[in-house]
């Protein structure tokens, strides 16, 4: 088995989010906004599911689900160290997401997610469509 393999299969997935510590980390790692330690926790503690993967019990990749666990979920912290990027973790965690969502959320359910970049063909592969109705917005306080 080559050393890339071997790094792959070592990787775990875990039904859990990471600790305020971890989250941070993974978020300026990968490019993703960055949170204050504060509002990671808040933040955090309000997460429907989520998990992550770890490396020799490092957390090296995270996803969760935030939302009201009736109406509306958001797909959100999709992030894996850049090292290991392109060897299909991302796939892993939104097949975690994925399962969770379709086993937990009510056919009724609005689930939804921000796409950066080229991600958007991953997110794809699990029904996510641009809308014709909606334009996603935002703002930071």
């Amino acid at each position: 088995m080559s050393e890339a393999a071997s790094r792959e299969t070592a990787i775990e997935l875990a039904e859990r989010f990471p600790d305020v510590a971890d989250y941070c980390r993974l978020r300026a790692l990968t490019g993703l906004s960055v949170k204050s330690a504060e509002a990671a926790r808040r933040g955090l503690a309000r997460t429907s599911y989520g998990v992550s993967l770890l490396q020799d019990g490092a957390v090296v990749g995270m996803g969760r689900i935030v939302g009201d666990d009736g109406c509306f979920y958001f797909v959100v912290d999709i992030a894996v160290v850049p090292e290991l990027q392109g060897r299909g973790l991302g796939k892993r965690i939104m097949d975690a997401l994925d399962a969770w969502l379709r086993a937990n959320a009510p056919v009724t359910a609005h689930v939804s997610l921000f796409a950066d970049g080229d991600a958007k063909h991953l997110y794809a592969k699990y029904g996510f469509a641009q809308s014709d109705k909606s334009v996603g917005m935002f703002y930071r306080v």
